[in-house]
């Protein structure tokens, strides 16, 4: 319980960090790749120049995840260009198969829903289609009452 009273100030933070975000242009509209930790595929698309949908779909042996997020991003430094941090909401939606995930039984079948954060960094290298990030995504479980965290390093061709 008192992680779950730890996880509501910070999603609200995630909220209000909009007001917040003074981005350069991004040098790229759409992306897609690989994160891994989880292994997934990614794809990201700007809505402005500082805030951006990302959908994730993890499939692993265990059964398959599905999260979307809403992320605010800005400038680390005029001094490093292309580098950003990115924070934001989101949900995920699941099935498993009747096993242990991040010390959680999940019985053969069994859906997972859930509240989602994200909070990290992204490179987008000049001249290159190339962006690499990584983040940690906290998430609540719904149905299950249950704190966990993924994130994870990722690799993304941009266009």
């Amino acid at each position: 319980m008192r992680k779950a009273l730890f996880l509501v100030p910070v999603l609200a933070c995630f909220f209000t960090v909009r007001s917040f975000a003074q981005a350069e242009s991004q040098s790229y509209t759409n992306a897609v790749g690989i994160k891994f930790w989880p292994g997934a595929v990614t794809f990201k698309h700007f809505l402005d120049d500082d805030a951006a949908l990302e959908g994730i779909a993890s499939f692993w042996d265990n059964g398959f995840r599905v999260t979307g997020l809403y992320e605010f991003y800005g400038d680390v430094s005029s001094d490093a260009p292309g580098l950003k941090w990115y924070v934001g909401p989101g949900a995920h939606l699941g099935a498993y198969n009747g096993t242990v995930v991040d010390n959680h039984y999940y019985n053969n079948g069994e859906i997972s829903i859930g509240i989602d954060g994200v909070v990290g960094l992204e490179y987008k290298f000049a001249g290159a289609p190339i962006a690499v990030s990584a983040d940690l995504q906290p998430y609540l479980e719904l149905n299950h009452p249950y704190v966990g965290l993924w994130g994870g390093i990722g690799v993304k061709y941009c266009w």
